[in-house]
């Protein structure tokens, strides 16, 4: 009688499981139905381009059948989307290359040195990410003519490196934070010098960061609209954003080719982006806290 009552008190004192909460029981439905609605709502305008885009000229069917790629024909030879590709494709790499290095060195800068104007830099750095594009065209504009760099795709690449900057340096600064500063002092007592340190240690460690900021550079330059229209006059230096609006005249819209155009546009982007999400999701996540 006595172990039975022990025993039955042993039993009183194990720890119970955690109630759970209300929204933790929620039915499955209810948390797919919202996810659903938000998905179509997000695809349908998609669909939308690609119904234009592979549908005959005056066809009102709202299935993409029978297909025709004329309208991809149209804008490739005829609109000089070719070349159009080509350019975005240039302005592009080169931007994220660019930006990412020089991001790179300067958030190293700023997470493992201290200096008297560090915190006012970082400010200046937020600051600069309320400036619209727009306010700075002028400027921007006398400058690349006094450097005879107008109707060039440096000037553009140049634009948009400087832009994309500011916020690249402040994740990537925060990607280096999160990596401990006692692995490059045991690099250094291995007899590795700072920079090979940070090669053989450092670098490594960065990748899903770095991946996250080269393509936020990439997508930004590919999209960007205003600077490409500014200071490139002539029609083999556009690029694919300028060569769109292009396609809507005055009085008509052949709304064939620009969907077509609006699918060569997205195709490149949604491709990086199939592939890198696993990175990018961890390198923003990584960025955000700090270690």
């Amino acid at each position: 009688m006595v172990e039975t009552i022990a025993s039955a008190k042993a039993t009183d004192r194990r720890p119970r499981a955690p109630k759970r909460r209300a929204w933790d029981e929620a039915p499955r439905w209810q948390i797919y139905l919202p996810l659903g609605i938000y998905l179509l709502f997000t695809l349908i305008p998609f669909y939308w381009m690609l119904l234009f885009a592979v549908r005959p000229a005056g066809s009102t069917s709202l299935l993409p059948w029978p297909l025709t790629f004329e309208h991809f024909d149209k804008v490739w030879t005829e609109r000089s989307f070719g070349l159009f590709f080509q350019n975005s494709l240039i302005v592009g790499a080169l931007s994220m290359l660019m930006t990412t290095l020089v991001a790179l060195a300067g958030g190293y800068a700023l997470a493992r040195f201290d200096f008297k104007i560090k915190h006012g830099f970082m400010l200046a750095l937020l600051c600069s990410q309320f400036i619209p594009g727009a306010l700075m065209l002028v400027p921007l504009f006398q400058i690349f003519a006094n450097l005879q760099m107008i109707n060039s795709l440096g000037s553009v690449i140049i634009a948009e490196t400087v832009f994309q900057l500011p916020l690249s340096m402040i994740l990537i600064s925060g990607f280096i934070k999160n990596v401990p500063y006692s692995l490059e002092e045991a690099a250094w007592v291995d007899g590795c010098g700072r920079f090979r340190a940070f090669c053989a240690v450092v670098l490594p460690l960065l990748r899903p960061g770095l991946i996250a900021v080269g393509s936020f550079a990439f997508v930004h330059s590919w999209n960007h609209f205003l600077f490409a229209l500014m200071f490139l006059s002539n029609q083999d230096k556009q690029t694919i954003p300028v060569g769109l609006a292009t396609l809507m005249g005055a009085d008509s819209v052949d709304l064939g080719a620009l969907a077509a155009g609006g699918v060569i546009a997205a195709l490149p982007v949604v491709i990086i982006f199939a592939f890198i999400q696993k990175w990018l999701v961890t390198g923003f996540s990584a960025g955000a806290v700090k270690g």
